[in-house]
């Protein structure tokens, strides 16, 4: 395998690791251990790395070596912001042409969500719940707003926002308003959507901003 493939396969597994508290706040990140893990040379990983501290979600310590980066409450409030702009942008783009088999496909992330809150499993919950926001977004037909949404903190701030969720009835209600999201979409009442995506961005940052 090439080195840059190679190198992308570390930055999308640690990434992934990050996005789903696998791997938390201030944790150091060793080039060799990861190399071991992943199957990859250092020089692989090190260019990851490299990557992932460009794109803000790692900080160099005191005296070297890479860290998680943590949210700091300004740039939660601004990520929020930025979500609102980028995620109801694209519902304003996407809700005219969605089809049944979208309609679909979101449902199904709904029900995986729910299924993994409900056993326990809230990794994986925190990850269909991502997965339903960047459907939406691609749903939109729009590569750059997609990249944009990607190459962002919003991740971060849904992954701080999945972790408050600590008990049955936080996953409870954000599944209720994943589902209203679809059926607001599927009736053409866009003003409905916007208003639950809204609401949910608000009451993950009051809480996420409370525990920090």
């Amino acid at each position: 395998m090439k080195k840059d493939t190679l190198a992308s396969k570390a930055f999308l597994e640690i990434r992934r690791k990050i996005l789903s508290s696998q791997l938390l706040p201030n944790t150091r990140l060793k080039e060799d251990e990861w190399a071991k893990k992943l199957g990859v040379s250092r020089m692989a990983v090190r260019e990851a790395l490299t990557r992932l501290l460009g794109e803000d979600m790692l900080m160099l310590g005191e005296k070297g070596g890479y860290y998680i980066k943590p949210l700091l409450p300004v740039e939660i409030r601004e990520i929020r912001e930025l979500r609102e702009v980028l995620e109801l942008g694209a519902m304003q783009l996407s809700y005219n042409k969605m089809k049944g088999e979208q309609f679909e496909r979101l449902e199904k992330i709904c029900d995986d969500y729910a299924s993994m809150a409900k056993k326990g499993y809230f990794n994986g919950a925190l990850e269909a719940d991502m997965k339903f926001h960047e459907t939406l977004v691609e749903y939109s037909g729009n590569n750059k707003l997609l990249q944009v949404y990607r190459s962002s903190h919003i991740p971060l701030f849904q992954q701080k926002m999945g972790k408050s969720q600590i008990g049955i009835e936080d996953h409870e209600q954000t599944d209720a308003e994943h589902r209203q999201i679809i059926k607001a979409l599927k009736q053409k009442n866009l003003n409905l959507a916007k208003e639950t995506m809204i609401k949910q961005f608000a009451r993950g940052e009051a809480v996420v901003l409370d525990l920090g």
